[in-house]
């Protein structure tokens, strides 16, 4: 399998969040974004210790798109320093896995 990915990131807003998910869908990076939230997010910031509600973008796409994708994302990303996670599939359904490779650009392109 290895050669899919899922990448996340997480927004502010849903506005935000769909942005993202519409323009690597848009740009063939991803095949499929799905927004999911809000979503309550702890974590330090500059020395203080934050909460924030925020909006999961969960995108999936293959190995060799991926710096692309990340670019993608930082453009478009409001955030000074977006979390942008690669996650590897490691199993998935054949007939999905081939639709996916279907609605995604091609290495080159």
């Amino acid at each position: 399998m290895g050669k899919f990915i899922q990448v996340l990131t997480s927004a502010g807003t849903k506005e935000d969040a769909q942005k993202i998910a519409q323009s690597v869908v848009e740009k063939r990076l991803a095949g499929c974004a799905q927004v999911v939230g809000p979503i309550t997010s702890t974590y330090r910031w500059d020395g203080k210790l934050e909460t924030a509600e925020e909006w999961l973008c969960i995108i999936k796409s293959r190995n060799d798109l991926y710096k692309e994708l990340e670019k993608a994302i930082q453009q478009i990303h409001p955030y000074k320093v977006p979390e942008i996670l690669a996650v590897p599939v490691v199993e998935g359904s054949q007939s999905y896995l081939e639709w996916l490779d279907g609605e995604l650009r091609k290495s080159g392109d």
